[in-house]
């Protein structure tokens, strides 16, 4: 029960990335829905046309990277929300609203905490320093070989633990929603996610996340005037009919029903709020916008429209339980919720808008999958173009055309190997990715970037042995724990006894950075801190941000 809870709790705070957590468990599978297959069809032509088009304004490796900077705050806004507001965060947030009420609010907000750290430290100054990727930033200072290493390996990490997760998760929905086969599925969205990134870059992969988004948001919106057209525009009406309905009575309105364990509540929250501002898909948006103004305003506009899905994700939770967990056509024999409590949302569409509008809540649910999976593979395919093709093994010698070379390669390896993955682990708990691939952007990541960025005293030397430490132990905590230890590997006891790591891994990454760089006299450090200053002043400035980042 406990580790049911607990997946619950990473799904809602991760939306974006936990399609698996949301399907999690076994699917039922449902009709061959003609409707939402043609729906979905229509979307998967309009985004190829989409590709299409921006491939003919993908000509440099800055336009392929980010989209020549030509993207505006409000774009990149709705493409960073879209990345967040995804199937999982629809379906799942939904669910546990219908099944937990109002302890559904509370988790489904709590991530958002992540974003003012965005906004306030991290938006304006990686704008200003870097390019292409955070590997910019944290090297501007510190020796490129190492520190790029470093960097890439720890995004190359995230960005298989979430495409997994992705494709698994991928599957299952589509199995859920479409009736169509899982390994289809999951070939299907590797095919499409390669097209998009190959021909389109990142101009492609922002305007499938736009479209994605405002369909995602237009869907949540009309049912949720729907239910509150259902209760008078009242919400104490629409409260009091679920807490009649609901077995649970006016339980489902008093908070604190889903923490059991304070110390993986406390470490969760330090890898969602952190972890934020490491992973490699969300930071590489910031360099698509023309200025550090522009950087502030997309997360501005991306925090309003995530707040305003969540708050809708609410009323769409509390009119499934008044509008479907009391009709009994949407449920089987034994009384329990056809598909799952998954397909909470999916049957209140159904019950609100009929089988068009169920069609069109079904493909939208998949299209945003594509949109996922395109950000993580381009932020992937960068780490090994720009950080390790191009300044680690040809120092900064590489042409353009060979980068963009080898970054359409890297794409066709992702590609296949997620596809493989995704078949691989069909029947897997996949589950535990999740939380350790925010764990290891908030211990490895993270202390990196926001270091290099306001501590002088930060060192090559400091900066390897913390971040290696950080996602070393992030992995051994996360083996050594519940979740794999004991859920996976089969052992009685965990040998670390909480869920997640990050707790501990962000102390290991920091202490360890600090006390490794104040202890390093070397001339190299001395060099390093007296770049600081000029640093400074660029990132607070953008002195200089036309040219190269090496130094």
């Amino acid at each position: 029960m406990i580790r049911k809870i607990w997946g619950a709790l990473s799904l809602l705070s991760l939306p974006l990335f936990s399609h698996a957590e949301a399907i999690s468990g076994k699917v039922e599978k449902q009709p061959l829905n003609i409707q939402a297959i043609v729906m979905f069809l229509l979307f998967v032509g309009l985004t190829l046309y989409i590709t299409y088009w921006a491939s003919k304004r993908t000509r440099s490796r800055h336009d392929y990277y980010t989209a020549g900077g030509s993207i505006t705050g409000l774009q990149n806004g709705l493409a960073m929300a879209g990345d967040f507001m995804s199937a999982a965060s629809f379906l799942g947030i939904s669910a546990l609203v219908y099944t937990s009420g109002y302890d559904g609010l509370i988790y489904s907000l709590g991530f958002l905490v992540g974003w003012p750290i965005m906004l306030f430290l991290v938006a304006e100054r990686l704008r200003n320093l870097g390019r292409y990727t955070f590997a910019d930033v944290a090297s501007y200072r510190l020796q490129q070989k190492p520190i790029r290493t470093l960097s890439a390996c720890g995004s190359l990490v995230v960005v298989a633990l979430y495409l997994i997760a992705q494709m698994v998760g991928a599957g299952k929905l589509i199995e859920l929603l479409f009736g169509l086969n899982y390994h289809v599925a999951v070939i299907l969205v590797g095919v499409l996610m390669m097209l998009y990134v190959l021909f389109g870059g990142m101009l492609a992969t922002t305007w499938v996340q736009i479209i994605k988004a405002v369909l995602l948001l237009a869907g949540a919106s009309f049912m949720a005037i729907m239910v509150m057209k259902s209760v008078g525009f009242s919400f104490s009406t629409l409260f009091n009919e679920a807490m009649a309905v609901n077995p649970k009575g006016a339980a489902i309105m008093r908070p604190g029903g889903l923490v059991s364990d304070p110390i993986s509540a406390f470490s969760l929250g330090l890898a969602l709020m952190f972890g934020t501002a490491g992973l490699p898909h969300i930071l590489m948006r910031f360099f698509t916008v023309q200025n550090a103004k522009e950087a502030r305003k997309s997360v501005f506009y991306a925090t309003g429209f995530m707040g305003y899905f969540y708050f809708l994700t609410f009323i769409i939770g509390f009119g499934a339980i008044v509008l479907v967990g009391a009709n009994p056509s949407f449920k089987d024999a034994a009384g329990a919720l056809i598909g799952g409590t998954n397909m909470a949302a999916v049957h209140l569409a159904d019950a609100v808008g009929g089988s068009f509008f169920l069609g069109f809540i079904s493909a939208v649910a998949f299209a945003t999958i594509l949109a996922v999976v395109a950000g993580l593979t381009l932020a992937g395919a960068s780490a090994v173009s720009h950080d390790l093709y191009a300044n680690v093994f040809m120092k900064g010698k590489a042409t353009e055309r060979n980068e963009l070379k080898v970054s359409k390669i890297t794409v066709i390896v992702l590609g296949l190997v997620a596809i493989f993955l995704g078949i691989l682990f069909e029947n897997q708990n996949i589950a535990f990715m999740v939380g350790l691939a925010f764990s290891i952007a908030a211990s490895c990541n993270f202390p990196i970037i926001i270091l290099s960025m306001y501590w002088s005293k930060l060192t090559t030397r400091g900066a390897m042995i913390g971040g290696w430490l950080g996602l070393i132990v992030a992995v051994v905590l996360m083996i050594l724990g519940p979740t794999i230890w004991v859920k996976v590997l089969g052992h009685a006891t965990p040998i670390y006894p909480y869920e997640y790591p990050a707790l501990f891994s962000m102390l290991a990454a920091f202490v360890g950075t600090w006390f490794f760089s104040i202890t390093d006299s070397s001339d190299a450090a001395r060099q390093e801190r007296a770049l600081f200053f000029p640093q400074f002043v660029r990132s607070q400035t953008g002195v200089g941000i036309s040219g190269s980042v090496s130094h």
